[in-house]
């Protein structure tokens, strides 16, 4: 029989375990994969925090919520580069604060329909993302 003890530990070393995964990951990723990696970062929060909203565990819904605003500010938001970006990332920024705005208000007002456009501006993205670094398929022709 597993005790609480060995459960608890388990527990942290699963954790440690998909921390090291995570950073591997980051420290081996290219500029482009690191992007994708930050909208499944910011997807995944929204998406937990939906359904915490939706079990009423409000206390975990902001915890959720303020992980994708950090992702979304402090990641994408922080990785634009206005001077060689131009237009794109302008419209990029101001996207990204829409975004912002609206996770703040979803936490502010338990609201599960800005959960769910934040969630699907940010999937556009990074669908159109993910594209722009897929290879060609076929030959040189």
């Amino acid at each position: 029989m597993i005790t609480a003890r060995q459960k608890a530990a388990y527990g942290r070393g699963a954790s440690a375990y998909a921390r090291v995964g995570v950073e591997s990951g980051a420290l081996s990723a290219s500029p482009h994969q690191l992007i994708v990696m930050l909208f499944d970062g910011a997807l995944a929060a929204i998406r937990k925090a939906r359904i915490h909203l939706e079990q009423g565990h409000l206390a975990e819904k902001g915890l959720a919520i303020s992980k994708a605003l950090d992702i979304v500010n402090q990641g994408l938001m922080a990785a634009l580069d206005q001077e060689k970006g131009g237009e794109v990332a302008e419209r990029l920024a101001s996207l990204y604060d829409y975004i912002a705005r609206q996770l703040v208000a979803a936490n502010l007002h338990n609201d599960g329909q800005r959960l769910e456009e934040s969630e699907r501006l940010l999937e556009e993205l990074a669908g159109a993302w993910r594209e722009i670094g897929t290879p060609p398929q076929g030959g040189a022709s």
